[in-house]
């Protein structure tokens, strides 16, 4: 068995020294994308598809990295309507601004 480990070593190695198609030496980079949210009230917190995410004093400063792709994030506050928000994330940063409505007394 370590014989055929070693042949099928070989012959990866012999294709990437080859550059053969879809083969390439270098590791192809993780598109990612960031979101940055500035909301109000900034004790919120945010929610990707019923996963906490962070809070958004904190997703101000730092932002959140995700795949690019289309994302469903929640946010919500005490004393405040929820906001449901549908993005198509291209790569590099988004940010996505807005300030939740209160629930009248």
């Amino acid at each position: 068995m370590t014989r055929r480990v070693l042949a099928i070593g070989r012959v990866v190695v012999a294709l990437l020294a080859l550059g053969a198609p879809g083969c390439s030496g270098a590791p192809r980079p993780v598109e990612t994308a960031q979101v940055r949210f500035l909301i109000e009230p900034d004790m919120a917190r945010v929610y990707e598809d019923g996963t906490f995410v962070g809070a958004g004093r904190v997703l101000a400063r730092r932002p959140a990295a995700f795949r690019p792709g289309p994302r469903h994030f929640t946010i919500t506050a005490d004393g405040y309507f929820p906001h449901d928000v549908e993005v198509e994330l291209p790569e590099g940063l988004t940010t996505i601004r807005l300030r939740l409505r209160p629930v009248p007394p």
